[in-house]
Parts: structure tokens; C-alpha cells; sequence
């Protein structure tokens, strides 16, 4: 306990899922937290102790006032967590532009839109970490379908690179890429029409399951506390083995 002591972190897509899970456990470890999502984040902060705020990461006005909001709350901001995103399973032929773009608007444009914000408060810390959410698949597709989420996934990965080399030393940048993870986002490609996991799904996987929220929380934990003080610019699979990539 008392791993993130006396940070100061904001959590997109904090409201459910990956970030809800990630919110819980950081405060639970010590951050103050600020929740933010379109949804109402509310009980989420109210459960943790931290600050609720609106956001819709697509919309450039949304973010850069969500996030001055959540850093003056908390005193200032030494950590974000791009949990925020969506998924489709559409693969070619039933990807409409309007999907495509609304598609990357949210996960890849939307993970930029926050880190730009939140760079130069991180900066002004003197120091400070962020950890997109990537997908196993961005790092390596394994059957047809979910072509604009692969390519909004696969764009993240390669900014957090970027990102990791422009922003050093004060800033480390680092990207953790799950596989199929068991969330109100995923539960229908997941999991067939009786409920039961897909057998086609667990089979890509070494563990033969899916992973758990908690699971993925974990792993942006180690990256976000000082344990990882030497880490930047990797993209960690948390994937079960899906394919040891």
C-alpha cells in the first residue's frame, strides 16, 4: 500500500471497465484521483475520495477544460492514465467512414488531445508518467475484423514511442496493450449469445481465459509508480500469451 502516496493522477474512461478499476486501485494505493469520462464518473470518485469530471476526450474544448479542472482540484498533476476508448468488431466491408473516424477520434485522437493538455502541467512537476491503453491487437492482429480499432490501437503504440522519446526525461510515456479483457465494452464479442466465453477466443490464449480489469489495473499500477522509475516507450502486452508477439 502507499505506492502512489502524494500523486496526483487523472484517469479517462475512469467510470467503468480498465479505468474504473485503475481508479480504485490507485486510490487504494494513495493518489488523489480525478475520474473523468463522458458517462457520470461519479460514483466512481465518490467511492475512491476523488474528483468527478466531464469529458468528451474527441472534443479538443472538452479536454483542455477537464483537465485544468482535474489539476486544479488536486493541486496540480503528475500522472494520467488514457483509459477511454471504444470498440467495434466491424471488419473491412462494414466499416463506414463515419465509424473509421469516429473510431480514432476517440482512441487515438482523444489519447492525444489528453497528453497535450497535460503535458506541461507533468512538466511543470518535474516529473511525471503516462500510460496509454493500446491493445494486444495494435501490436499484432490475429484474424480478420476490428479494422478501425486496430488502427486506432496501433496509432497509440506508435505515439506513445514518440511521445516517450519528446517528452524524456521528465515525462516517461508508456503504453500497456491487453488482450481480451471481460468489460461491458468487450462482453459481446467476448462472450456468445448464451453468455459462455467464446471458445475461439480463449483458445489464441496461453491461459485460456480472459483478463479481469483488476488484472490490467495491475500493470498501469507498476507503471505509473516509482518501481518502473527506469521504464519508457515500451508497449507491455498484458495478454494472457495471446501470441507472446
Amino acid at each position: 500500500m502507499g505506492r502512489l502516496t502524494g500523486r496526483r493522477i487523472i484517469i479517462t474512461g475512469g467510470a467503468s471497465g480498465i479505468g474504473r478499476a485503475t481508479a480504485i486501485l490507485f486510490a487504494q494505493e494513495g493518489a488523489a484521483v480525478a475520474v473523468l469520462d463522458r458517462s457520470d464518473a461519479t460514483a466512481v470518485a465518490d467511492q475512491i475520495g476523488g474528483t468527478a469530471v466531464s469529458v468528451d476526450v474527441a472534443d479538443p474544448d472538452s479536454v483542455t477544460a477537464a483537465v485544468g479542472q482535474a489539476a486544479a482540484a488536486m493541486g496540480g498533476l503528475d500522472g494520467v492514465v488514457n483509459a477511454a476508448g471504444i470498440f467495434s468488431a466491424a471488419g473491412l466491408p462494414d466499416t463506414s467512414p463515419a465509424l473509421f473516424a469516429r473510431t480514432l477520434a476517440v482512441n487515438l485522437t482523444g489519447t492525444f488531445l489528453v497528453i497535450q493538455a497535460a503535458a506541461p502541467l507533468l512538466l511543470a512537476a518535474g516529473q511525471g508518467t503516462i500510460v496509454n491503453i493500446g491493445s494486444g491487437v495494435g501490436l499484432l492482429p490475429t484474424g480478420p475484423g476490428s479494422t478501425a480499432y486496430v488502427a486506432s490501437k496501433g496509432g497509440v503504440i506508435a505515439m506513445t514511442k514518440a511521445l516517450a522519446q519528446e517528452l524524456a526525461p521528465t515525462v516517461r510515456v508508456n503504453v500497456v496493450c491487453p488482450g481480451a479483457v471481460e468489460t461491458a465494452m468487450t462482453a459481446s464479442f467476448i462472450r456468445n449469445a448464451a453468455g459462455e466465453v467464446d471458445p475461439a477466443i480463449v483458445r489464441r490464449y496461453a491461459l485460456r481465459r480472459p483478463g479481469e480489469p483488476e488484472e490490467l489495473a495491475a500493470a498501469i499500477l507498476f507503471l505509473t509508480s516509482y518501481e518502473s522509475s527506469f521504464v519508457t516507450g515500451i508497449a507491455l502486452p498484458v495478454d494472457g500469451g495471446r501470441t507472446f508477439h
